[in-house]
Formats: C-alpha cells, structure tokens, sequence
C-alpha cells in the first residue's frame, strides 16, 4: 500500500513536469509563429492556461503534502508546546473543511460546465474545475492521514529525501 500511494506521488510529480514542459513548448512556438511568420497556433492560449491550472492545482496539493505551504507554527509551538499536537490537528481539521467546500464548488462548477465546449480546443470548460475537484480530493486525503498523525510530514520528507 505504502509503495502505491509513493508511485501515486511520484506520478503527479511526473503529471505536473510533462504539462510544463508542453506549455513552455506550445507559447514558445506560438512566439516564433506569430513574430517570425505572422501566423500562429490557435490552441496555444486556452491549452495552456488550462495546463496552468492543473499544474497550479496538483502543485497545491504536492506542496501540501510535503509540509511546503506557508505556515506560521512557531508561535503556537513556543507558547504552547505541550498542545502542538492538538493545535496541529486543529488546523488540519479546519484544512479539511476548506478543501470539502473546494471539492464542493468545483464537482458544481465541473457539472455545470461539461457542456459548454471550447470553440477553439473542442474541449469541455468543465476540465478547468475538474483540476479542483482532483486536488480537493488529494488534499483531504492528506488533511485525514495528518489529522490522524500531525508528524507524518516528517515521514514524506525522509521519503522524498528532502530531510
């Protein structure tokens, strides 16, 4: 199981890296084409800001994981260290509120928006909420295994070999 979930990770990782790569290729072709040959690709905008989406959405919850997210503990840590544990789960259990309410709107948003279809791509508007509603969910799985255990971002690091 625990190997499934690092593969899962690891997959992500890889999502995010090929989704990059192609929006750096696709606006850097669409830059020589429209300066060097005054023609263009017409997919290039919407496509890459919805590749920007996903990865600004799957990186979301990368960073989350990894306990890379902005967070202010030390003081909560310096003033009340016999409650760290406590406070942690507080914090997680408000995290997991907030990425509910994201799955929330996004499911309605990615519902409401399958049918209206890109011009351009021929693609469903939906796909850009969909980012939120695959993020939310890894966040809230997240959320419940740090609930359970606060101090399992340290195994992650160790894992990852950012430790």
């Amino acid at each position: 199981m625990h190997s499934i979930i690092r593969l899962i990770w690891r997959s992500i990782d890889l999502i995010m890296a090929a989704l990059l790569t192609a929006m750096i290729a696709i606006v850097f072709a669409n830059v020589v084409l429209r300066y060097g040959f005054s023609s263009g690709i017409r997919v290039s905008v919407e496509l890459s800001r919805l590749w920007f989406v996903w990865v600004v959405m799957l990186g979301a919850a990368v960073t989350l994981r990894r306990g890379e997210h902005l967070a202010l503990a030390e003081f909560a840590e310096a003033a009340f260290p016999k409650y760290t544990g406590l406070l942690r789960r507080a914090c997680w259990l408000v995290i997991l509120g907030t990425v509910l309410l994201l799955f929330w709107g996004s499911m309605k948003q990615t519902i409401m928006n399958m049918a209206n279809i890109s011009p351009l791509t021929g693609l469903p508007s939906g796909l850009f909420y969909l980012s939120g509603v695959v993020s939310s969910v890894l966040m809230a799985a997240i959320a419940v295994v740090r609930i359970i255990n606060p101090d399992s971002v340290k195994q992650v690091l160790a894992e990852d070999g950012a430790e």
